[in-house]
């Protein structure tokens, strides 16, 4: 790692993939927490000789090699670590001569324990996971096959809804433009060509897998296989502690889109927009990547439950996932990642989602359409999809708010959809009321957490608007007011 490097990540501070431990009286049980953490989530980047606030103190100079001993040992011991591992730390050097440790963690394809605790990585902490549910849900995560292909052998065709299939292959061929395979074969045909029915190379087991039974399971035998499979939709505008309306839908997934879809419809206005000289329906693209996204992409096994609410100035879905990483989702940096396939698929061939990665871009360009507000995508062990609401806005005329001169710029607020800029001005609005807050502080004024101020704080600072004067103790922060 480069001096370059280094000084970036000590910018931005910790975060769900970087920590920094001060070990100035040697390595501590608290040091070896985090690489279990790291190995059970996605891996991340250790420096011992750093404080919190990211000021490097270093470690002794004679002592490193020692601790780099010290620590290769503890995690190769199968008494502390299972299973253990192998990392070799690096001996850095600061521009101001500091000598720091530096640690790269891979994700781990097992579950480890450190002192037979099982630690995960949430945010920028070390949490000990005790609950067998939790534990269940990080073996499911490090898992090499798709829960949807597990095979049901003692499943049976009628065990499925076939009465389904016909209106399943006059949606298939309208999509293909009038002809598709599925219409010339039988249903058992139709199963294999969808991957709905196989074979497990490793058990030998042969019959319908769960991706048959969510696609077109009768509702007595989905409860059978997925006990807590169900999606909430709500609607809180008025009462907002319960419910202006609800659905609890239960039943196989090409019917729970129908309902969904019809739900979204029922609640949402439908605003004018010409794209082209076509008029769209935004409301119905919107609903429709959302409700997709929710069914075809949710972790089954999970008991958590899935939801769709819409309130007054956001609607969200959010479902069990098999994350891959831990953050938000942008069109810049989208790396499209099935997590059933199978499903996706045949959501495809019906015209019910289009391809990988499409949903995010569709959300993007109409969201922003249909209330002036990007929608936010945040990836980990649970999914959601945020997408703000004003039905005082519309694409031709602007919002409401905007044309009778009110803006929203009170530092603490509970509103939890924000795009960056608005992040960046409220915190400037906290910096002009107390300029000697601390990043906890002012995380907790603006309701979101210490890395994401942290990262406005670098942002802030690389474009020069922000700067420190004096001590990180006993300094403050200026804002270049011409900038």
């Amino acid at each position: 790692m480069d001096l370059k490097e280094l000084h970036s990540i000590l910018t931005i501070g910790e975060n769900v993939a970087v920590e920094f431990k001060r070990c100035g009286n040697g390595i501590e049980s608290d040091t070896y927490e985090t690489v279990c953490s790291f190995l059970n989530r996605f891996g991340g980047d250790l420096f011992m000789g750093v404080s919190d606030d990211g000021t490097v103190l270093g470690v002794p100079e004679k002592a490193a090699s020692d601790m780099v001993k010290n620590f290769i040992s503890a995690i190769s011991n199968p008494t502390l670590f299972s299973p253990t591992i192998y990392l070799a730390p690096e001996i850095l050097k600061d521009e101001e001569g500091h000598t720091i440790l530096h640690v790269h963690v891979p994700p781990s394809a097992e579950v480890h324990s450190y002192k037979k605790v099982v630690y995960d990585r949430v945010e920028d902490a070390d949490v000990k996971i005790t609950a067998t549910g939790a534990i269940a849900q990080m073996y499911i995560r490090k898992q090499n096959i798709f829960t949807e292909k597990k095979i049901y052998p003692y499943a049976r065709m009628e065990d499925l809804r076939l009465d389904l299939l016909p209106k399943i292959r006059i949606m298939a061929q309208n999509h293909a433009g009038g002809r598709h395979p599925w219409t010339e074969m039988d249903d058992l045909e139709l199963l294999k060509s969808a991957g709905l029915y196989g074979r497990d190379l490793v058990t030998g087991e042969e019959g319908l897998n769960l991706a048959a039974i969510m696609l077109l399971g009768k509702d007595d035998v989905i409860l059978d296989v997925a006990p807590a499979y169900v999606t909430d939709a709500l609607v809180r505008k008025v009462n907002v502690d319960r419910y202006d309306d609800r659905e609890v839908i239960k039943t196989n997934l090409i019917e729970s889109y129908d309902r969904l879809f019809e739900f979204g419809r029922k609640h949402l206005p439908d605003k004018f927009f010409l794209e082209d000289t076509v008029n769209k329906s935004l409301r119905n693209t919107i609903v429709r990547e959302m409700v997709s996204n929710t069914l075809m992409h949710r972790e089954f096994s999970s008991s958590y439950t899935a939801k769709f609410v819409i309130e007054k100035e956001r609607m969200y879905v959010e479902n069990a996932n098999r994350a891959v990483k831990a953050g938000y989702i942008t069109v810049d940096n989208l790396e499209p990642n099935p997590k059933n396939p199978i499903i996706a698929a045949f959501f495809r061939n019906i015209g019910y989602a289009d391809q990988l990665g499409s949903g995010v871009r569709n959300l993007f360009k109409y969201g922003k359409f249909y209330s002036g507000k990007e929608p936010k995508f945040v990836e980990g062990d649970v999914f959601r999809i945020l997408v703000p609401l004003d039905e005082g806005y519309s694409f031709d005329f602007g919002s409401t708010d905007e044309k009778n001169g009110i803006s929203d710029t009170n530092c603490d607020t509970n509103d939890p959809i924000r795009d960056t800029i608005d992040l960046k001005t409220k915190l400037l609005v906290c910096i002009e009321q107390d300029a000697k807050g601390t990043q906890k502080e002012y995380a907790a004024k603006l309701k979101v957490s210490v890395p994401t101020v942290k990262r406005l704080f670098a942002k802030l600072q690389k474009e020069k608007i922000l700067i420190r004067e004096g001590t990180n103790r006993k300094g403050q922060w200026k804002i270049m007011k011409e900038k």
